[in-house]
């Protein structure tokens, strides 16, 4: 969702513009800067106003994570876009480092939207969630398990092995953007961080295919 004039809105668009002004905050802060005060704040409303569609400000960060996550699916999308390798085993496998190397970009490209997004607040039923969905119709996790799966059609990957797949490759590549970006490596420059994250992503599918 992009971010533009919270200040100015038409009778009726309320919730959409507490959401713009949270992902603002987000985007800025984290899931600790969405609160119910600064998001009507930055809005133009009062307080009171925004009861009438969030009843606390866990769920408005709710709703402004389920933004990021979908925005993370698009980043995602965009990265798997340049899979079009004629060879289908080499494609699975473009998909499959595009899921990791999206995930990364965004976390580095927006650490308060990946903050919010991936935050203690969601549990695993928001892996399949509509408002999280990119482009494709599909959340982030469905593009993993999607990539997954297109390996295993393929052979190149036993069916017992998928599920331990999918939380391998969240986990690894989730430490790393942690790391990236609320962590010890935060103060790397950024192109030495993407370096290490293609690295990473590629090593962690080339130890998986073997």
């Amino acid at each position: 969702m992009k971010a533009g004039n919270t200040r100015s809105y038409h009778h009726g668009d309320l919730r959409a513009a507490l959401l713009s002004a949270g992902y603002e905050l987000a985007r800025d802060g984290g899931a600790e800067a969405v609160t119910l005060r600064a998001t009507t704040r930055r809005a133009g409303v009062s307080p009171a106003a925004a009861y009438r569609h969030f009843a606390s400000h866990e769920e408005l960060q709710l709703a402004v994570g389920a933004l990021a996550i979908a925005d993370l699916a698009r980043s995602i999308e965009a990265y798997q876009a340049g899979a079009d390798d004629p060879v289908p085993a080499v494609r699975a496998r473009q998909r499959l480092v595009g899921v990791g190397e999206g995930y990364i970009a965004f976390a580095l490209d927006s650490p308060g939207a990946f903050n919010i997004a991936l935050s203690g607040l969601f549990t695993m039923e928001y892996a399949f969630a509509p408002d999280t969905m990119g482009e494709t119709g599909r959340t982030p996790f469905e593009l993993l398990t999607d990539a997954i799966a297109d390996l295993v059609g393929l052979g190149l990957l036993s069916a017992d092995r998928a599920e331990l797949a999918a939380i391998t490759c969240w986990s690894t590549v989730h430490g790393f953007a942690t790391l990236a970006t609320r962590g010890p490596l935060r103060a790397h420059p950024r192109p030495e961080l993407d370096a290490r994250g293609a690295r990473i992503v590629h090593g962690l599918v080339d130890a998986l295919l073997r």
